[in-house]
């Protein structure tokens, strides 16, 4: 929505930043004084309605439409990001299939889907960010607690995460000294909108700490790790201790 006239200011893209968990992180990097980067596929509503909100409140948003499925739209994002002009100096990749299946019940099309958005979108929104990004720049995943589960429910998309959790790593090293790379892997932050409350609530119980994760939690561990210089290539849980169970 902005174009930049003359203005310096840094440009964190968050993807998946119109709704849910995307959304917190984006109003969280909004009141460090970033520009915002708001990606969206299909929730053009949602990503309109925050962008308004944020640019009444003298933040500039540059609203990114792109099916990460597709490498030719992530290339046109990143392309609309130079046009832009803002220095693009944080990613936050959000975005996420999570598809409620067994691996015995899962078809290939459902496995392409969770992998090419999950994990090869990931790859190559960091790549195309990474030659782009100046010294003391930042890439920030978005994991999961499921990664380093057995979580037969929910097979593939445990998988991507894990693969994300493999990528972080290997990103922190081949980007290193001048991009950091870490991750953050939330436990129960938001219900899966198909999950039954039942449901939901056994799995808050089965918790240590018997709660959902706040997404403040969440974006609070994102400004540690923007702000702690030295921190690369970690996976930082976030999960209410879920992991231990």
């Amino acid at each position: 929505m902005v174009e930049n006239n003359g203005n310096s200011k840094d440009l964190a893209l968050v993807t998946g930043g119109a709704k849910r968990l995307g959304r917190e992180i984006v109003l969280a990097l909004a009141k460090r004084g970033y520009a915002i980067g708001l990606h969206y596929n299909r929730s053009a509503k949602e990503a309109l309605e925050l962008a308004n909100e944020l640019e009444a409140q003298g933040i500039p948003v540059v609203l990114l439409q792109a099916d990460l499925k597709n490498p030719s739209a992530i290339n046109k994002m990143f392309k609309k990001i130079d046009a832009a002009g803002y220095p693009l100096k944080v990613l936050v990749n959000s975005a996420a299939l999570m598809e409620r299946k067994s691996l015995d019940k899962l078809s290939v099309r459902e496995w392409d889907a969770l992998f090419d958005i999950n994990l090869r979108a990931v790859w190559l929104c960091s790549m195309a960010a990474a030659g782009r990004m100046g010294e003391g720049s930042v890439i920030i995943n978005i994991s999961d607690v499921g990664a380093r589960r057995a979580w037969t429910g929910f097979g593939a998309y445990s998988i991507t995460k894990a693969g994300v959790d493999s990528l972080t790593q290997l990103l922190a090293r081949s980007l290193a000294p001048k991009i950091r790379v870490n991750a953050v892997a939330p436990g129960l932050v938001l219900a899966a909108e198909d999950m039954p409350e039942e449901g939901w609530k056994r799995l808050i119980h089965k918790t240590p700490i018997q709660r959902p994760v706040d997404t403040s939690a969440v974006t609070n561990t994102i400004g540690f790790l923007l702000d702690n210089t030295y921190i690369t290539g970690e996976i930082v849980s976030v999960d209410g201790g879920r992991q231990l169970v």
